[in-house]
């Protein structure tokens, strides 16, 4: 019989758990008024990648140069 009671007891608790957590991991609801896309029509919004290409660039040049001097100061 405790048996029978504590299985039924776990059950009765899953069962009013489980709906619980699916609703809090559903995330934010919508704005009310379908709210729209991203302003500049891309999904990602409108984000400026000329300045940080440039910062890559100007990165990958220096590191290059490093490994070039390096290389050129050890067959010396």
């Amino acid at each position: 019989m405790k048996r029978f009671l504590f299985t039924s007891i776990i059950i009765v608790v899953l069962i009013n758990i489980i709906p619980e957590s699916s609703k809090a991991a559903g995330g934010p609801p919508l704005p009310p008024g379908g709210g729209g896309g991203p302003p500049c029509g891309s999904p990602w919004g409108c984000v400026p990648i000329d300045g940080g290409i440039g910062f890559l660039l100007a990165a990958g040049i220096a590191y290059g140069g490093k490994k070039a001097y390096k290389t050129f100061k050890e067959d010396k």
